[in-house]
Formats: C-alpha cells, structure tokens, sequence
C-alpha cells in the first residue's frame, strides 16, 4: 500500500509535514537514517508508516514505560496492531506479544533498551524484523542532555543483524551529540534530516526577576484565564514542585507534583489523571514529560530557569503537539542564574554545561525575538520576527541607567569587592542588616545612596549590569561581586549605560485571556460538494469536548488519544454533518471514522 494512502487510512491527513516523506522513503529503502524533528514535529509517523509498509515488526526501543504505553494505545486506538514488552506486563501478556510477533501478525513492538539486550538471542532472532527505531537517540551521547548508560550497548545491533535498517530519532541534538549517535549505533551509509525547529504557535515569553509570591499571583491569574486548559509547571527542585501544587490546591485548582522522591504509585497517579484530563496542572521537575505524549497541553511555565536551551526546548515542546495555540512562559533570576552556574561548575563537563548555561541565559536576557534566538542555537536563521513572543509584542523600553549602575558598582568596590549581591543591595538601601553592621558597611558613602530605589528593582537592575558584563560573580570565592574593566569605564565616567524600564503592571497576568494566534482551520475538499468554511462554535467545541471524555472513559483511553484539541476545534468550525464529511477531516482515519463518526454527526446535527 503506498505510503500516502497508509497516511490517510490509519491517520487521517492528507499529506505530509516536512522531511516525513523523504524519510520514511529513506528507510523503506533499506538505508540507515538520523532524524533530528523537533518535539511536536511528526517524529511517530517516520517510523510507524514503515512499519505499516514494509514486511515483518518494528522494533521500537523507548526508554520510559509511560511512553511505550502512549504510543501504544495511539496505535490501537488507530487500528494498528501494536505492543509492549516491559516490566509491567505479567508472563502470560508477554507470551502472547511474543507469538504475535513470531506469527508476523505485529507491526510495531515497543521495548526498553535494556529489555531489548536480553530479547537478541531468542526473540529478535525468531521474528521478520523490519526496522529497528531508537526513539530519544540523545540519550546514547555523553554530549547529549539526558545521557542513559543503557543506551551504549545498542551498537550490538548492528553487529547480530546488519540487513536491517536503523533509525536514531531525536528532538534535540547538536552537530558533536549528532555525530556521536551515528559512531555509537554504526550506522552505515546513514542520511541525516534534520527539520526546522521553529514552532509558530507556541507564544514565547519571560518573566524576569519574579519574586514567589509575585509568581504565585501571576500563575494564579493566568490558569483562571484558561480554566479548561492542561498545562505543565518545571521547577528546579522537588521541594518547589510540591509548594506550587499545594498552592494552587488550595485556591481550587486540581494540581499535582511528579518529581523522582515520589513512590512509582504517586507518579503513576499523577500521570494517569493528567492524561486523562483529570487533573489540569502537574508542578514537576524535569524528569516529567519524557513519558507522555499528551496531545493538549495547552501552556507550559517554567518556574526556574532551565540549564540548557536543548532542555528548555524540549520541556516547551510539551505543549501545542497538536499545532493548536498554546503559551509558555519562563520565570528567571539571579537566584536560578547562581544555583545553576554552581551545578555547572561541580559537573563533570563544567566547560560544556557551563557555555550551555549561557546560551539559556543570553536567551532569557534578550531584546530581540526570542524565536530568532532559539532557531539560531539550532543553526536554523529566520529573516523576520515572529510576532509570538513578548519582545515582539511589547519591546522594551530604555533609559540612561548609567547613575544606578555607578551607585551599584561604587558599593562593589568600597567592599573591596568581597560583598555579595544581596549585601551591595543592603547597602544601596541604607539597611542595616547583620552584615551590614558587622563589617560596618553602614559607614560607606555609598550607604543609603540608592534609597529610592525598591528591593525588587535593584536586584533587577543588577541583573541586568550582570548581563552587560560590567560585574562578575566570584562563585569559589563565596559568591563575591567584582568589577570587569567594561565595568570601570562605567564608573569612572568614561562611558554611559542604559537600562531597561521595569514595569510592574506586567507582573500579573490580566484576569482577561490574552488573544493567542488564530488556528487556523483548513477547508474540507469533498468530491461532489463546495468546499465549506465557518466559525468556531466554542459551545459546540465544549459539547465536543464532554462526548470525547465520554468515549475516552468507555474504553479506557486518554480523551486526547480519541481525537486531539486540534480536530475538536476543526469540526466545531466545520460542522460536518455526515459520516462522509466527517470523514474528511485531518486527523479522523477510517478506523476512527466507522467507530466514532455516527456519535460526533448526530452532536454536531444538533447545534446546526
């Protein structure tokens, strides 16, 4: 069956997104391939329309149980024949999985690498292997940003069968981390595809020097502006995730932690209720995420600044994988600068973690669209701005900083440069803290001079000196201040500075939603009949919504496995009011046309 036709039959698209069709034609053809797509990109599809086409099981290797289980209920829910083989299971499902595949009648068996090492001499020898797929193939690099040790062992594959093709897939992966899988897996002869990373309808913005309780009202604010929204909150600690979920637990809103101090029992909960929309927001660190493939979550706020840009990218990447709007945000201080630069520093590659750390940080600190930023790490250039992210929408505001910045780096220096930030703060602010008054701080000049000035705006204002590099921090020196020579000339009047306006009303997200880019909604082409066109009902969309729930409760599948949000809100706009144009909506193949198509017409009669 060609492999378009496949698309649409067990799918329900038409045509391909960019690089699919080249790479799935790649692997049919029996060659070795590396695809680096982005989170949300399409990466499934490069391997089950294989596995679709070619004779024989694919051999899926996954490294989380969770996502194996994802994938496979997709599948199902498709009307392909897909399994699991992995700890969950019991020995009667596993040799039932086993026959299957031996019998040929199994398309797609997912695997942990580990699982997978032991299955080589017994199973893997015994069945018709199509394809074998390494999913999350950073994790094979000492380069990459979620190393498994695991994964080394998989260039056994190649050795114990070398007819058949392999694919390495991942969502982040530099041009060392890349190189490093092709070595690692021996692929031969192998081509790379390599997409763009730009997601337009993920909104990117930042929030700079929050205080708690500043982000607790803005996160407040900002679920009550999307009340039926999914959305994910990463924190640095697992200390933090439990404090935002009591929080908003206890304003109403059904939130849990994920974090690895929980038992298995607590994250699998936790899990299961957010995939089935049980429960809105999960507080997590960033364990969380690699194990679900949730079609819509609809926001994701970082509540502490990442350490990577790749790991930024794919914990953002959680959200909108449907191509619906969706919003994320990122909280940063100089706290997180300072406990992520420690990390950096006691890691085993202080070097490459601590150029990746800045890499974060210039994109956090920049007043230029951040999308252009974040493409530009990925060596993707982009021509224009985006109008999606806050630099675009609200550019900064400017002004001659250079008297604040020598009353800060004065205080620096009649120190003798041994204070720490919070302390030049103190000084600035005439307080007379225990260290103040210890090492008789209080009797600078500089004591006081900076009065007017707010807590909050000065350690603001420091931050962006920091970033200008007119101070650095001596981290193995206790955390002192230090004036560079860029600094000096600041201080000593031989050049001036400017600062960014700080403005307090951004600190709360307006109780009114904020428009988000419009989806947008293709016409359905049916032979015979006018293209047909419209306006979203929400009410409809809603309706959609509950019938979906309802299906999903009856067979034991997460609502957005049934149909995602973007399918919801194309028939809300389309009202198909027969099986056939029903049928013709992206992302309802036949399997889900025949079993869910009569329910969805006879809802979508009543509101035309």
């Amino acid at each position: 069956m060609e492999i378009n036709v496949l698309l649409r039959k067990y799918f329900g698209y038409d045509s391909f997104r960019p690089n699919q069709k080249e790479i799935i034609q790649n692997v049919i053809s029996g060659n070795d391939t590396l695809v680096l797509m982005p989170t949300g990109g399409g990466k499934s599809i490069c391997y089950q329309i294989p596995a679709l086409a070619m004779e024989g099981t694919a051999i899926i290797v996954s490294p989380l149980i969770s996502l194996m289980k994802d994938q496979v209920e997709t599948l199902k829910a498709n009307g392909i024949e897909a399994a699991a083989l992995n700890s969950e299971n019991n020995s009667e499902a596993d040799t039932l999985i086993r026959r299957k595949c031996i019998a040929g009648d199994m398309k797609l068996l997912y695997i942990s690498p580990e699982k997978l090492l032991t299955e080589i001499p017994y199973l893997l020898s015994h069945i018709h292997l199509s394809l074998f797929a390494i999913d999350e193939a950073h994790c094979i690099s000492h380069w990459g940003h979620d190393f498994r040790p695991e994964y080394t062992q998989l260039g056994l594959l190649r050795e114990r069968f070398p007819q058949i093709p392999i694919m390495a897939l991942t969502a982040t992966a530099d041009r060392i981390t890349r190189h490093d899988i092709i070595t690692q897996l021996h692929l031969q002869n192998v081509r790379e595809f390599i997409s763009s990373f730009d997601r337009p309808n993920l909104s990117l913005s930042v929030k700079r020097n929050f205080q708690a309780k500043e982000k607790t009202n803005f996160i407040l604010n900002f679920i009550k502006a999307r009340p039926y929204d999914a959305g994910i909150i990463y924190c640095l600690s697992r200390k933090t995730t439990e404090k935002v979920a009591t929080t908003l637990r206890a304003k109403g809103i059904k939130a849990m932690p994920y974090h690895a101090g929980l038992t298995n029992q607590e994250r699998s909960l936790a899990q299961e209720q957010f995939k089935n929309d049980e429960l809105q927001v999960v507080c997590a660190t960033i364990a969380f995420g690699m194990g679900i493939d949730k079609s819509n979550v609809r926001w994701v706020i970082h509540y502490n600044m990442p350490k990577s840009i790749e790991s930024f990218y794919q914990e953002i990447g959680r959200a909108g994988r449907d191509g619906a709007p969706a919003d994320t945000v990122l909280f940063y201080s100089m706290a997180d600068i300072i406990q992520l630069t420690e990390f950096a520093k006691s890691s085993g590659q202080q070097e490459v973690n601590m150029d990746k750390l800045k890499q974060m940080q210039q994109y956090a600190e920049s007043n230029v669209c951040r999308r252009r930023i974040l493409l530009n790490y990925f060596n993707e250039q982009m021509d224009h701005n985006c109008d999606n992210c806050d630099v675009c929408q609200n550019p900064p505001q400017r002004f001659d900083g250079t008297r604040y910045v020598q009353m800060a780096l004065s205080a620096m220096k009649r120190t003798e440069e041994q204070a720490r930030l919070s302390t030049i703060v103190e000084i600035l602010r005439g307080m007379n803290s225990s260290t103040v008054t210890k090492k008789e701080y209080n009797k600078l000049k500089t004591f006081g001079v900076g009065r007017e000035v707010s807590v909050q705006d000065w350690n603001d204002y420091l931050l962006q000196m920091m970033q200008m590099g007119f101070f650095d921090i001596v981290y193995n020196e206790g955390r002192r201040a230090q004036v560079t020579p860029q600094g000096e000339d600041v201080l000593f009047g031989r050049r001036t500075a400017e600062l960014c306006v700080i403005d307090r009303s951004i600190k709360e997200e307006s109780k009114q939603r904020k428009p988000r880019l419009t989806l947008e909604i293709p016409t359905i082409t049916i032979p015979g009949l006018p293209p047909t066109i419209g306006i979203e009902d929400p009410k409809l969309f809603e309706a959609l919504r509950q019938l979906r729930r309802l299906c999903a409760e009856e067979e034991g599948f997460p609502p957005y496995i049934v149909f995602s949000d973007k399918v919801l809100h194309t028939l809300a706009t389309q009202k198909p009011t027969t099986i056939e144009q029903f049928g013709f909506i992206p992302g309802v193949g036949e399997h889900k046309r025949q079993k869910y198509g009569k329910r969805f017409v006879e809802l979508i009669q009543k509101f035309v």
